[in-house]
């Protein structure tokens, strides 16, 4: 387990956090990558150098301590550029990285499909090329620990030309998966299936929650971006109608932008929701603030205008009902849940059904006996109230998605 310095620089601009509160997350992202947090420095300045981005006096006693505590990695708080990044390196001596390449080091550990790893390689080399000029201890030798994983030291030592080649083969790979990911999207469309994205600050509880949900077993740990890959699951409601949860990738306060681009191709399953669920995790004293930067994400993506049903999870942590009842007003009187503990998971089913409701129209088909097929696709993905069969037709009535009406009226008669 390597041994972290951690060193936040507070400029000041970050408005909403705290230099505190931002060096105890970046503790927890150096936790959810391996690392040991030995120590932790906040150094106040109103500008950033541009040789070392601090003072070199302050570089200097980060030496020193990193020498004193035989602390192995330091990682900044602030991106660093390329320069900066072997200018510290070179008085510190050892590996020095910023929060972006912390963040993308997470992700790679995290990605295990085909997609997700890709997606990693193409944010890592997108943050790789402007620096290739500075590159320091973490990008110039071979070897395990943080940052030195992904596309590996071969790749990394190419020239510009070879990197750019490189990305553009990713993004076109990537293409294609998200053309597959939008047939399977299509797919769904044609059987009418509503889709809930279950969206959220990193460790919000979403997995759990769907885990919960659903019955199901997807991996969940008390970690900073434990899922990267989305998952899907269906679930069907009290009133026998189908819908599918997908559990996305965490949003995070500060998320680079190339970094959502990269994922944009996994972020479309949030922008094709029928509805948001955005699980707030109430016991953080962030909440509000990581509530924030959640619909900051969302209007980036285009998808902040679409139907957000918000819902507090965790209240199981919280022993003073007010901080519950305070949250329940700041949140438009969201549900209060325990995705854990299955603590009002009920109530929020039935609030899902109602928003559902609303996505739900009555139709009268008549459907010719040789298309039996969209029979099947009514009962799948719709509620049927009434059937008769009437020579060689069958007339039914149905509670079915708005959008599945197109597809329908291909069929019967409405």
């Amino acid at each position: 387990m390597e041994k972290a310095l951690l060193v936040t620089v507070d400029l000041g601009k970050d408005r909403g956090w705290s230099a505190e509160e931002r060096s105890a997350e970046l503790k927890e992202l150096a936790i959810a990558s391996g690392a040991k947090a030995v120590k932790e420095e906040i150094v106040p300045r109103h500008e950033p150098a541009s040789n070392y981005f601090i003072g070199k006096g302050k570089v200097e006693e980060i030496h020193d301590l990193c020498v004193d505590e035989d602390i192995n990695i330091v990682i900044f708080n602030n991106d660093l550029s390329g320069t900066q990044q072997k200018n510290l390196e070179d008085i510190i001596g050892v590996k020095t990285i910023d929060r972006t390449q912390l963040i993308l080091d997470i992700f790679a550990r995290r990605a295990h499909s085909n997609e997700g790893k890709l997606q990693v390689e193409l944010a890592q080399l997108m943050y790789l090329l402007p620096r290739l000029t500075g590159k320091g201890i973490a990008l110039s030798r071979l070897g395990g620990g943080i940052g030195t994983r992904g596309p590996g030291e071969q790749k990394l030592e190419v020239d510009r030309r070879r990197i750019r080649d490189r990305i553009a083969k990713l993004k076109g790979e990537l293409d294609t998966l998200s053309s597959r990911r939008a047939m399977m999207r299509k797919h769904r469309s044609r059987f009418a299936s509503l889709t809930v994205a279950i969206i959220g600050y990193t460790n919000a509880g979403k997995s759990t929650l769907l885990n919960s949900l659903t019955h199901s077993n997807v991996t969940v740990q008390d970690k900073l971006f434990s899922t990267l890959d989305p998952t899907v699951r269906r679930l069907i409601l009290p009133n026998n109608q189908k819908v599918l949860f997908i559990d996305t990738v965490g949003f995070l306060h500060g998320l680079p932008h190339h970094l959502i681009e990269a994922f944009k191709a996994t972020l479309e399953e949030v922008l094709n929701a029928d509805i948001l669920l955005h699980l707030i995790d109430v016991s953080h004293p962030k909440a509000r603030e990581q509530a924030e930067d959640v619909y900051k994400t969302l209007e980036d993506l285009g998808a902040k205008d679409k139907e957000i049903v918000p819902v507090l999870n965790k209240v199981d942590l919280i022993e003073n009902e007010a901080v519950i009842e305070r949250a329940r007003n700041d949140f438009s009187s969201a549900l209060a849940i325990s995705a854990s503990k299955g603590y009002g998971l009920d109530g929020l089913v039935r609030v899902i059904e109602s928003y559902v409701e609303r996505l739900l129209v009555d139709v009268s088909l008549v459907i010719p006996m040789r298309d039996m097929k969209m029979l099947s696709l009514v009962y799948a993905n719709g509620v049927v109230r009434k059937k008769e069969f009437k020579g060689d037709t069958v007339y039914v009535e149905a509670r079915v998605a708005q959008k599945a009406l197109d597809k329908l009226r291909q069929y019967g008669k409405m």
